[in-house]
């Protein structure tokens, strides 16, 4: 909750200010670099090969072009704007302390994940907290980015800043709230062009807060009443979009099971007014498919039953199984027989034109077909194969074997590579070609989800 603590931080002091970024993933890095324009910015995330390689001015996610990036980077004894990164917190502790008095604002960009069983992991942020109270001094302020149900950033991460750090809240060191808003392998929606949600544990660190997000944004901030309040904002953000896209599954199990084309049913219906436009598909990933179990868990502690959410969750969760399912219904229709089938999937990410597979819901599509068949390939020239192997323990191939043929085929992934490719080609009749994303002409595919 917001105090009324009077603090000496006002927005002026803004230009005084250096900025250390705690995670280095989808949403830190993008950070860091914008403030980098403006800022001296010390990175700091614990996977060293990932700070090696931005250090080397590269980012693997490709959420920031090579050009870009290099075009911040400064050597480890940089004074003015500039982004230098480290995975020791020691070195990033000499650095702060031996920089000219200025406030520092440590912004926190870990990830927050679900465990096995879909119950909120808090670990990652929990472990940033810990940092910060190693690194933070008095006058200093945290803002935190991690999405989380509303109530985390003041009961359960000040707590341990106060108690690694020594210092008092709202009295030593101060704290604010701007969940981010990174779509992955979305070029148009960039940090610097979004509106971002600001917050602040008084009113005056929250115009503090707002004014630092304002110096680097082309359209500016909406500063919330709360952080509560922007806690919840970012959380109903991808619960929303989990509903919106589960009623859209559902809408294409009832037309697939009766015969209607799905896409022909919402290009109709969208020609009313107020129809909002949305398509099934596979809700994977690190935000929609995830996020939403924070609220359907806090929720419970109140006593409320999230019905709506649970139900969106359990159908698109189960969307991988389904379009398996539907591909083999497909092909048993046109007699193409399904033990030992050469299936092709393209796509393994979570969506189109990343490389980010967290989440990806190919995983339960290749689950469900090993059953019949053990000719499975995956291609996808987006994703680290190595890596994919390490997590998933599935081969995925960046380029196809020459002259390969397959029985059927999914196109999982609406990666543009995949637009080119003759399909007929790779799957001659009779075989079965099955489309998630509506990406091939329908003149050369079997079903359509």
């Amino acid at each position: 909750m917001m105090t009324n603590n009077k603090t000496n931080i006002s927005p002026e002091m803004i230009a005084d200010s250096r900025l250390c970024v705690i995670g280095l993933g989808y949403v830190g890095l993008p950070l860091a670099r914008l403030f980098a324009t403006r800022y001296p910015v010390v990175g700091l995330d614990c996977n060293a090969l990932r700070v090696n390689s931005i250090n080397a001015g590269h980012d693997t996610t490709g959420e920031v072009e090579d050009e870009l990036l290099q075009s911040v980077l400064v050597s480890e004894n940089a004074r003015q704007a500039g982004l230098y990164c480290s995975s020791d917190i020691k070195e990033v502790k000499c650095l702060i302390d031996a920089a000219p008095r200025k406030r520092c604002v440590f912004i926190v960009a870990v990830p927050t994940p679900v465990d096995r069983n879909s119950h909120p992991d808090l670990a990652p942020l929990m472990d940033a907290s810990r940092q910060v109270g190693h690194l933070i001094s008095s006058g200093d302020v945290v803002v935190y980015e991690s999405t989380v149900y509303p109530g985390v950033t003041e009961e359960c991460c000040i707590p341990l800043v106060e108690e690694v750090s020594g210092l008092h809240y709202n009295v030593d060191f101060y704290v604010g709230y701007s969940p981010e808003r990174i779509n992955p392998g979305d070029k148009s929606h960039r940090v610097e062009s979004i509106v971002k949600v600001t917050s602040g544990s008084t009113p005056e660190v929250a115009d503090f807060v707002d004014a630092l997000y304002c110096s680097v944004l082309v359209n500016g901030t909406h500063k919330a009443p709360s952080i509560k309040v922007a806690e919840a904002s970012k959380i109903i953000e991808n619960s929303q979009r989990d509903v919106n896209i589960a009623f859209m599954n559902e809408l294409a199990k009832i037309f697939n099971a009766m015969g209607i084309d799905t896409a022909d049913v919402l290009a109709a219906a969208a020609t009313k007014w107020n129809f909002i436009p949305m398509q099934p598909g596979l809700v994977g990933g690190h935000c929609i498919g995830v996020d939403p179990y924070y609220l359907i868990e806090q929720a419970k502690v109140f006593g409320v039953m999230p019905q709506v959410m649970q139900s969106a969750r359990r159908l698109n969760d189960g969307m991988g199984t389904y379009v398996a399912n539907q591909l083999i219904a497909t092909m048993n229709r046109k007699g193409v027989k399904v033990k030992d089938a050469r299936v092709l999937i393209l796509g393994f990410s979570f969506k189109e034109n990343c490389p980010d597979v967290r989440n990806t819901k190919i995983v339960d599509i290749c689950a469900t077909l090993s059953e019949y068949t053990k000719g499975i390939t995956v291609f996808d020239p987006w994703v680290d194969t190595s890596y994919v192997k390490q997590e998933y323990g599935i081969d995925v191939v960046n380029e196809l074997p020459q002259g390969a043929v397959f029985d059927a085929a999914i196109l999982a992934v609406a990666h543009r590579q995949f637009a080119e490719l003759d399909i007929r080609r790779l799957v001659p009749e009779p075989g079965v070609v099955y489309d998630v994303k509506g990406l091939l002409p329908r003149s050369v595919v079997d079903a359509r989800l």
